[in-house]
């Protein structure tokens, strides 16, 4: 099987997240089956051109902020008569709408719809364009096959008209030899971590305001951040303002071992996100035997197991998030439970599976093409 697949960032962009995660991880395992796989993403200046990574043909081209633009003719220029079998189409803000000039068979991925919540991100006028490029799809791909990460997210298509006979769950999952998938020794003073990107629409501040009002009842707690981004600036100036700095530590990027043992020794990683498209970093944190409080919000509510592998909070409720940090802080046999609960959670979640899934989706959508 040939396949293209079409997506704004590949694998080393600095601005992937969980869905560049989530594709790289299924069709790195779907090349060593010995399909050709080629993703067509934007240039960054760090990276090349062109390479090969996991046995995947990585083609960058264009500015990111333009790329979407450029698509049509750069696939009429370079993959039109290629010969490949199906296209995979990746969403991520802004659709390439694909379905107005692929004449192969095509399958469209999506992890969520950013709705509403992209104005929490960005400015009025950036947030409009990707609303409205988002509303475009509910027309544009209505006929289209997808795969969508989670229950959650295919509510969400069916509640927008979609047929949920043209959609297939292939949720993101770990690489369990890479964790430790065990409870093993927590540090000395109860900590509390964030895993992910510092975004703004990730509300990554409710953790910090709660946060302060747990240290003043438990003063050696601590609060640490594991990841980049552009809200941390912020972020930081807010933990000085409620004079807790001294209790807080960013970590930035680390690499995959050094992000295990952190995880591992966390008493908890919270998630406060207003809207994922599933929650891979909390099956990361759980395969670390790391309980998730997690903000009860589409996506998320999906990776955590209510009372299992974690706990649940109404979004944006700052106290109750709170609440749920002094249960696990301070019950030790709570937190102990969750720990172990966490792990027989994360196991059910294998690459290899999703990646079989995902292939057989496509084979479905070139035979259904040939109909």
């Amino acid at each position: 099987m040939k396949i293209l697949i079409i997506n704004w960032q590949d694998i080393k962009n600095p601005f992937g997240g969980g869905a560049e995660v989530h594709m790289h991880e299924i069709f790195k395992r779907i090349a060593a089956m010995g399909h050709d796989v080629t993703i067509f993403a934007c240039a960054h200046p760090d990276l090349a051109t062109e390479e090969i990574i996991d046995g995947i043909k990585i083609v960058r081209k264009g500015d990111r902020n333009l790329f979407n633009f450029m698509i049509p003719k750069e696939y009429s220029k370079r993959f039109k008569n290629q010969g490949y079998d199906i296209v995979i189409d990746d969403i991520n803000k802004i659709p390439f709408f694909t379905p107005l000039f692929v004449k192969e068979p095509l399958l469209a991925i999506s992890h969520h719809f950013f709705g509403k919540s992209i104005f929490h991100e960005t400015n009025a006028i950036f947030g409009a364009y990707v609303y409205l490029s988002e509303s475009l799809v509910d027309v544009i791909y209505k006929k289209t096959k997808f795969v969508v990460v989670s229950d959650s997210t295919l509510d969400e298509f069916i509640s927008r008209g979609f047929d949920k006979n043209n959609i297939t769950i292939v949720t993101n999952a770990i690489e369990q030899s890479d964790f430790p998938m065990a409870v093993t020794t927590k540090n000395p003073n109860p900590t509390v971590t964030y895993f992910g990107r510092l975004k703004k629409y990730k509300s990554v501040d409710h953790l910090v305001r709660a946060f302060y009002f747990v240290s003043q009842e438990i003063p050696n707690a601590k609060l640490e951040f594991i990841g980049r981004g552009d809200f941390r600036p912020f972020l930081e100036q807010l933990c000085t303002k409620l004079g807790i700095s001294d209790k807080v530590h960013f970590h930035g990027f680390v690499d995959e071992q050094t992000k295990a043992e952190l995880l591992s020794k966390s008493y908890c990683v919270v998630n406060t996100s207003m809207k994922e498209g599933w929650g891979i970093t909390n099956i990361e944190a759980n395969a670390c035997g790391t309980p998730v409080i997690s903000a009860n919000v589409p996506g998320l509510r999906d990776s955590v197991s209510e009372g299992v592998s974690g706990l649940l909070y109404e979004y944006g409720n700052i106290m109750e998030l709170a609440d749920k940090l002094r249960i696990v802080l301070t019950d030790n046999e709570k937190r102990q439970l969750l720990s172990e609960g966490a792990v027989s959670w994360a196991s059910q979640f294998s690459w290899d599976k999703s990646a079989e899934i995902m292939l057989d989706t496509c084979q479905r959508v070139i035979d259904e093409h040939k109909l």
